[in-house]
């Protein structure tokens, strides 16, 4: 694709890469992932069975802050499950020898990061409550078809852009900036999943209601799930003045019994990827691992 095409059709969000940078590294170095991200991850999981195909090689995406292997393991307890991160971690220290965890039995995930990952080596990618950390969305599914055998297929599940609706009208009655970065709607995540290679595109959507004991517990649970990264926040440190503002506007705003309430839309993907198909020419330059996987396939299909 020509480069004018590729920027004319790029699918990068309006947000503050540098400070989404800054938000990712907090979440990855917390002592364990969010709350809501597992329960999403069990949502997801329910879904595996409309998928038939059994996988050997699972690769669990941004695996560390996604509080999916359980549900992983679970589902398919004979599949290698590999750990997907942005980036290769530090190698940990030698477990000592007279340590119980030599004992126990159970092995430590498999970690890769996704620059080290080799082509069409999966039979399904599980990516749970990653999309939105992404600032090109597009460009995540190319490396997830990238990394996915012909056949293999895709779950993914990321936040909707009616997430958090009261809060961002909370944040507009105040006259603050937005709270947080637009999320992408679940149909353009669907057309991205085309133009990436992907078949079959199946979308649909949940909302999740939490409700927290008070305001206070409101924001320390959010701040969990990420940070604001919106190109229009609030340039400095907010004082605990306008937090106590905050604070009384989500008291204001409680459920009955006054509790507060905020609702999260989690959108649901699954796709397929596909034998290659050459476009056809004059002539026509085809991978040879292309060539392989389109032979295969042809040996597969019914006559």
């Amino acid at each position: 694709m020509p480069e004018t095409d590729a920027a004319a059709r790029s699918t990068r969000r309006p947000l503050d890469e540098a400070a989404l940078a800054r938000v990712l590294r907090r979440l990855r170095a917390a002592d364990e992932p969010p709350w809501l991200h597992g329960e999403v991850a069990r949502r997801m999981a329910d879904r595996l069975a409309v998928i038939r195909k059994q996988p050997s090689r699972v690769l669990d995406w941004w695996a560390g802050t996604g509080a999916s292997r359980s549900v992983l393991a679970a589902a398919y307890p004979s599949a290698e499950i590999v750990a997907v991160e942005a980036e290769a971690a530090p190698a940990p220290a030698a477990t000592p020898w007279w340590s119980p965890r030599r004992w126990g039995g159970a092995r430590a995930p498999q970690v890769q990061a996704e620059a080290e990952l080799a082509p069409g080596g999966a039979e399904l990618v599980w990516a749970n409550m990653m999309l939105h950390g992404v600032a090109d969305p597009q460009a995540t599914m190319a490396r997830w078809h990238r990394a996915l055998a012909v056949d293999g297929f895709l779950m993914f599940s990321t936040l909707g852009p009616g997430t958090l609706e009261r809060l961002s009208a909370l944040y507009a009655e105040q006259g603050w900036t937005a709270p947080f970065a637009p999320f992408v709607d679940m149909h353009d995540l669907g057309d991205m999943l085309v133009e990436a290679g992907f078949a079959d595109p199946v979308m649909d959507q949940e909302t999740i209601t939490l409700t927290w004991p008070d305001a206070g517990a409101a924001i320390a649970e959010l701040r969990t799930l990420g940070g604001n990264v919106d190109v229009s926040r609030h340039p400095g440190l907010r004082t605990p003045r306008w937090r106590r503002r905050l604070e009384a506007a989500l008291a204001a705003d409680a459920a009955p019994g006054g509790r507060p309430a905020l609702a999260f839309e989690i959108v649901f993907g699954h796709a397929f990827r596909p034998p290659p198909r050459p476009r056809v020419a004059p002539q026509t330059a085809v991978p040879l691992d292309d060539l392989r996987s389109m032979v295969r396939a042809g040996r597969r299909a019914p006559g």
